[in-house]
């Protein structure tokens, strides 16, 4: 067993969820993992990684909806708002899609269900670069 490591940076254009299954995919590639687990680790609060739906765009549109309506953001009972109205609510999120990710691989591809994509999910109105450690333990 070996370790592999790197660090991914993202932006995304706009909040919501952002497909970024082939970017992960390439580093993968060009780490050159054939066999093992692949681990992604989002280091940051006001966004966060998910597995979802791929394929129908209506999927992402929906979940995006979901999680604008569970978590708000001005809320009047939000006390931290240091950096806008979407401070609280972009943390919520977070703890509710999770900001790791582990993901087998064999043969060189994410064993990833047929319509499942890697989603960065942005939930600030200005999205900042994200970064994302990407570790993989290769057999």
């Amino acid at each position: 067993m070996d370790w592999k490591a790197s660090d991914l940076r993202a932006r995304a254009p706009r909040r919501g969820l952002h497909d970024i299954t082939p970017l992960v995919a390439a580093e993968l590639s060009r780490l050159g993992v054939r066999e093992g687990m692949v681990f992604l680790f989002l280091k940051h609060t006001g966004a966060s990684l998910c597995i979802s739906e791929n394929y129908d765009p209506t999927a992402k549109r929906d979940l995006e909806a979901f999680l604008d309506r569970i978590a708000p953001d001005g809320e009047v009972w939000h006390a931290h708002t240091i950096e806008g109205d979407d401070d609280s609510s972009s943390h919520m999120k977070s703890i509710l899609t999770g900001v790791s990710l582990s993901i087998p691989v064999a043969e060189g591809r994410m064993l990833l269900g047929t319509w499942q994509g890697i989603y960065l999910c942005e939930h600030r109105k200005h999205p900042e670069e994200r970064k994302i450690l990407v570790r993989a333990l290769v057999a």
